[in-house]
């Protein structure tokens, strides 16, 4: 089984590797736009807010793109690999940059949302169809190597966007950073022109309406239920609920249509192959790793160990450092042995024994000695998505190349959301349990960025930064949770060789 796709490997692939240059900046620059159009909004966001009169709705904004991307995800796999994924990336980019013209002429917060939820079915395209170009035009050993370059990539648009959004808002205004997108989204239209046009044989299509409207309705209503979880208040805990049951009973009907359905929308035979459903997993238990650190660290820098925020933010460069490197590495490791859950095995145990360290420790840890930690930790988590990649492609093979990339970022948007909703409520509950006022506290947090008040006397300060330390240690135990569940994952997996 974990073999199946050698054959159409080897024939549907170009005999002879393109150049690098010719290939990489094809790939490079739609996956960057993407990437960095989730995070660029980040800082614009207190700007937009004022611009439209609509601060209670402002996460909107960054909630509409998030449903539309994942949501786009499988419908983009699926169509690239029956019509042409050269095809598909243009129209991908079509939409994008039709969409971010549209956020930037948007006068109310509502437009704004629909050109946002546009803009996001042309990023998850652009995300999935990347992915998958590059199984497409790569052959088999090389591809780990190409993967580890796009997950570079991906870390430094995540940490460019915010700071490109913030430079923009501040001297041209907020719609700035959605025009910015119009020049780099044309120089992606040139560059994927360039990309071989390839004449293999294409999986045959058929409308799936009942799949896509069941995943809409699954994908919509379980983001929704994360993100009301995530506001950490006892109050969104009903809609919360009442939306993530919804959302389990969409999940159920889908599994239950798409087994009956000609040509499925979720490839549920594909991903019943030991190799995709235990690569996907990983994908999951990797993506609540780390973004869950990624959202909640800085929080945990300045509140309880009383750094500002340029010095957490310069803390949060060794660990996206790590990561680009790692992922560099472990690309140039499965291209020379061909070998590959070997590196995410050994990089989650390291990974795992840093949150642990980070649980107990961190409190103790010098400036110095933290931020080699959070490089270690970026390292050992940079082992992990270029393997997924390589090893979902590799089982699934050259037809199915969308469906292998798409249900990997399917995956990882899913577990990112629901490892940041579980940490943030974890969070919470342990404070609630120990002191409402530190409770109430980090709620104001998570919403609004703000430290603990300025109005607290200096005793009450201090308790409330214990607790919530306190608190952290849960948190930052159940992200090894997740690294653990990973390397069983990585374990078990039966690719273990291309």
């Amino acid at each position: 089984m974990t073999n199946g796709g050698d054959k159409n490997d080897s024939s549907a692939v170009v005999a002879k590797a393109p150049a690098f240059l010719t290939i990489f900046p094809s790939i490079m620059l739609p996956m960057f736009l993407a990437v960095v159009d989730q995070t660029i909004v980040a800082t614009a966001l207190p700007a937009i807010a004022a611009g439209t009169g609509e601060v209670e709705r402002a996460s909107w904004i960054v909630v509409s793109y998030l449903i539309a991307a994942t949501i786009a995800a499988p419908i983009y796999g699926r169509l690239g690999d029956a019509f042409g994924r050269r095809k598909l990336m243009f129209f991908a980019l079509a939409v994008f940059i039709v969409a971010s013209l549209l956020c930037a002429a948007s006068p109310t917060i509502e437009l704004l949302t629909l050109s946002r939820v546009l803009q996001g079915l042309g990023g998850g395209g652009l995300m999935t169809l990347s992915q998958a170009l590059v199984g497409e035009t790569i052959p088999p050993r090389e591809r780990a190597r190409y993967q580890g370059y796009l997950a570079a990539v991906a870390v430094c648009a995540n940490t460019f966007g915010p700071v490109a959004g913030g430079i923009l808002t501040e001297h041209f205004g907020w719609q700035s950073i959605f025009l910015v997108n119009v020049p780099i989204g044309l120089g992606a239209f040139f560059l994927v022109a360039r990309l071989p046009k390839p004449t293999g044989e294409r999986l045959p299509w058929k409308a799936d309406p009942g799949g896509l409207a069941l995943v809409t309705i699954f994908v919509a209503t379980t983001l929704l239920a994360l993100e009301q979880v995530q506001h950490v208040e006892l109050s969104s805990l009903p809609l919360g609920g009442m939306l993530l049951l919804i959302g389990v009973i969409a999940l159920v009907l889908l599994v239950r249509h798409e087994n009956r359905a000609p040509s499925p929308l979720i490839p549920l035979q594909l991903l019943r192959q030991p190799a995709i459903w235990h690569s996907d997993a990983l994908a999951a238990c990797h993506g609540a790793a780390l973004v869950s650190l990624i959202t909640f660290l800085p929080i945990y820098l300045e509140v309880v160990r009383g750094f500002t925020p340029s010095t957490t933010g310069l803390l949060l460069v060794p660990l996206t450092i790590g990561i680009g490197i790692g992922s560099l590495v472990t690309g140039r490791l499965v291209n020379t042995t061909g070998l590959t859950t070997v590196f995410p095995i050994f990089g989650l145990v390291l990974c795992t024994a840093n949150f642990i360290v980070l649980a107990l420790w961190a409190g103790a840890l010098g400036t110095t000695l933290l931020a080699a930690l959070l490089l270690g930790c970026g390292l050992f988590m940079g082992t992990v998505m270029g393997v997924v990649q390589v090893s979902v492609q590799h089982s699934a093979g050259q037809l199915r190349l969308g469906e292998a990339a798409a249900s990997v970022q399917f995956s990882r948007s899913i577990g990112a959301a629901f490892g940041t909703a579980l940490v943030a409520t974890l969070l919470f509950a342990v404070l609630a349990l120990r002191n409402p006022q530190a409770a109430s506290v980090f709620a104001a947090m998570v919403e609004h960025g703000k430290q603990v008040g300025a109005n607290l006397s200096a005793d009450q300060r201090a308790a409330i930064q214990n607790d919530i330390a306190i608190a952290f240690r849960a948190a930052f135990l159940l992200m090894a949770v997740f690294t653990t569940g990973g390397f069983f994952l990585a374990l078990t997996n039966p690719l273990k060789r291309i």
